[in-house]
């Protein structure tokens, strides 16, 4: 069935492309190595055209009740599209988040979005912070109204969706586009995986330490070898709290979802790519550093109520590594940042600096 609905979404497109109304340019991705295959979105293939229009959006204040605040305000590009060193970003009249803002990378294979997976897919992750009253808090008839009476808009929704006539759904679709083109490949770690280059002597050990299941133990949540998305893409409890009862988490993450209380206190794992750009740490941005994130998992480790049972030395507080291991942890993790991805002119903003 999903074979079919890829088909069905190339053959819209080259309809489109030859039938004389109007011509779109299937976006070309780089070839990745090392990367599971790319999902392709039956229904909202991703065109040069349309990713061009989401870039815009993405960038512009239009978008909010106040014309103050876009998607970048908080998902900055220096930052891997983050929000670091934030630990909460703030919203209409200036509100304060709930939770740590997530970095926006390689999305196009997570299977939900959100730290607790509220939004099955990239076009509905984009409108709850544009609904959301103590965010953007914008009404998309409102929205929609705005846009139309740009000429600039108008021509370029045009160009990629066959007309001037703007509605929700090809808002939500171009800023899913643009999403899906923000992918992070070219980091050292990347390189050095593709056999060009090599980790220093500190590194390597961090690696290896990484996948050793008998010292870091990262390996089951955090791939890093012959997978480099850098998460299994799972919610986890990763003994944060000393909480026994599962029904006492004041943030159930996925729980609260769901409704099962075996979900209660997981999240999504996030990738370690670009880890070292996007602190503070945790869905509550708890912990500042890189080298408060190895301390707990060294020895601040709680055995709690759903405990990820991946969480292999809980019973003792954590994994037990010496300093000089977890600097040589960090170390390596400093090699998955993506120096490229973070200045890429293609993802910057195509307003003037004075947008945000």
């Amino acid at each position: 069935m999903r074979k079919i609905w890829i088909l069905f979404g190339l053959l819209v497109i080259f309809i489109f492309c030859f039938s004389g109304k109007y011509s779109i340019t299937p976006y070309k991705f780089e070839p990745l190595k090392f990367f599971p295959k790319m999902p392709a979105s039956a229904t909202n293939p991703v065109t040069v055209e349309g990713a061009k229009l989401g870039r815009y959006l993405f960038y512009d204040p239009i978008l909010s009740i106040d014309s103050n605040l876009s998607c970048s305000s908080c998902h900055k590009q220096q930052y891997a599209f983050s929000d670091a060193p934030n630990q909460f970003s703030k919203g209409r009249n200036e509100a304060l988040m709930k939770r740590n803002t997530m970095a926006l990378f390689n999305l196009a294979w997570y299977p939900s979005f959100f730290w607790d997976g509220k939004a099955a897919t990239i076009e509905a992750q984009i409108s709850h912070p544009l609904k959301a009253n103590d965010e953007m808090n914008m009404q998309l008839n409102i929205a929609t109204e705005r846009l139309s009476k740009s000429k600039l808009y108008r021509k370029m929704f045009a160009d990629a969706f066959g007309n001037e006539s703007i509605d929700s759904i090809e808002i939500t679709n171009a800023i899913a586009q643009f999403l899906r083109t923000l992918i992070s490949h070219k980091s050292k770690y990347d390189r050095i995986i593709g056999g060009d280059g090599h980790f220093t002597k500190q590194e390597y050990a961090g690696y290896i330490l990484m996948n050793d299941q008998t010292k870091g133990d990262c390996l089951h949540c955090h791939t890093s070898d012959a997978d480099a998305l850098g998460t299994n893409l799972k919610f986890s409890n990763n003994g944060l709290d000393a909480i026994t009862n599962a029904d006492d988490y004041i943030d159930r993450g996925r729980g609260a979802v769901t409704g099962k209380t075996s979900d209660n206190g997981t999240f999504i794992i996030p990738s370690l790519r670009n880890v070292a750009i996007t602190a503070p740490y945790m869905h509550d941005g708890r912990f500042k550093t890189l080298e408060n994130v190895l301390n707990f998992y060294s020895n601040g480790v709680k055995f709690c109520a759903n405990i990820d049972s991946k969480m292999e030395f809980a019973h003792q507080g954590g994994a037990i590594l010496t300093e000089e291991e977890q600097q040589s942890i960090i170390s390596f993790l400093k090699t998955m940042t993506d120096s490229t991805f973070i200045t890429d002119k293609e993802f910057s903003n195509p307003f003037t600096d004075k947008i945000n």
